[in-house]
């Protein structure tokens, strides 16, 4: 049985994702008694995506900040198709402090396409996540935001959070940082949300399935192109390497899972480039070059357009009650299980089975094996950090 009747969430970053997200939220209450499409797991720990409430929300965009939620989501430069006009007010979003959470190659772009920093002094971040009550921290900063990440990153643990990394700086998948979550006795899942149906999931069960056949895989590209303000802002190629190299993890893993050396220039996944047209749509095209029985040569090319941010909507509502379950079990750390089926770029990564059937262990509140060495209270997680990270 669940502990709590909600699962209460704060978040950094009032774009596309979230404002996906939060439609979400009002769209799955409204048909709660129907089957509706979207969501992996209908129940976790006994918690439906009706569970959640966003009780905070951060920003720097003069367009969000000192706005409710309901409002701020559908505020330029957010692009994302409105599928739920009529949602709930929400909490006032407040302003974050900016570090690195804004290139200047965003603040050059026409004002619909790009970010405008509000002139309101940042709030006290710490004191206004333990003020809203939240269980959980989401991080939806643009990608690229290095400093920013980590700022929000010790303010989770600072507030005793619980914290949601849905980019590709590596918290989750960094021994140190993981540490410190450990040491605080909060569980973490991360890095770099992977969508639903998306370009990465498409790109892992396409390689699986080359190599389970037995295949070989000479090369294997992913290219992706977009128009929101995801694909504007990783035009800047310093804050695409991040991104380049989760996208690519997914692949490789692969290989490394299965002990097959990737070859130089074998594989390439990554955004291409930015066409403002395309607003929230995303288009992903691959190819794959086989070799099979005799040597004999086989081409995948495939095409996949979606909506961005809402196919990464049902994810994340995903992760959050996995954290949330993981809370109420004394998981610390960073999930294994739910952070290979929802991340990029995981601390373990897993071939598409072992990540499935560790989320359904989760979601029937079981403790999954491959935590079962990490389950402690959050008490003696602190007490005994040393045994547990050496």
């Amino acid at each position: 049985m669940k502990s709590h009747s909600t699962i209460k969430v704060a978040v950094v970053g009032v774009g596309n994702c979230f404002a996906a997200l939060y439609q979400g939220f009002a769209y799955y209450k409204k048909y709660a008694n129907q089957e509706v499409p979207g969501l992996m797991f209908k129940d976790i720990g006994g918690y439906s995506p009706t569970d959640i409430e966003v009780v905070a929300a951060f920003d720097v965009d003069k367009r969000k900040v000192g706005k409710p939620i309901g409002e701020a989501i559908f505020a330029k430069p957010n692009c994302v198709r409105v599928f739920m006009p009529d949602v709930p007010a929400g909490p006032v979003v407040k302003m974050g402090p900016v570090l690195d959470g804004v290139s200047d190659h965003m603040l050059e772009q026409p004002e619909e396409e790009g970010f405008r920093i509000a002139k309101a002094k940042p709030v006290d971040v710490v004191k206004a996540i333990k003020d809203s009550g939240a269980d959980i921290l989401i991080n939806y900063l643009p990608v690229g935001s290095q400093q920013a990440t980590e700022f929000y990153a010790q303010a989770a643990i600072d507030a005793d959070v619980a914290f949601l990394n849905c980019i590709p700086v590596f918290i989750a998948s960094n021994p140190k940082w993981e540490k410190k979550f450990i040491k605080a006795g909060l569980p973490i899942v991360g890095d770099d949300m992977r969508s639903a149906l998306g370009a990465s999931i498409l790109s892992q069960v396409m390689q699986e399935l080359a190599f389970d056949r037995g295949f070989v895989v000479d090369f294997h590209q992913q290219i992706n192109i977009g128009g929101n303000t995801d694909f504007n802002n990783m035009m800047v190629q310093s804050r695409l390497k991040s991104k380049k190299e989760s996208k690519e993890n997914v692949i490789r893993a692969q290989n490394d899972l299965r002990g097959i050396p990737v070859a130089k220039h074998s594989l390439f996944a990554g955004p291409s480039t930015y066409l403002p047209y395309l607003q929230d749509n995303k288009v992903a095209y691959f190819n794959l070059r086989l070799r099979g029985f005799g040597n004999a040569p086989v081409t995948i090319d495939a095409k996949l357009s979606v909506q961005d941010s809402e196919n990464s909507a049902g994810v994340v509502i995903d992760a959050i009650r996995y954290l949330q379950v993981a809370r109420e079990l004394g998981i610390v750390g960073a999930l294994r299980g739910p952070s290979a089926w929802t991340q990029k770029t995981p601390p373990e990564q897993m071939v598409y089975a072992d990540a499935k059937a560790a989320c359904e262990a989760f979601a029937k509140r079981q403790l999954p094996a491959v935590h079962a060495k990490r389950i402690k209270t959050r008490r003696s997680a602190k007490a005994e950090t040393a045994k547990l990270v050496r």
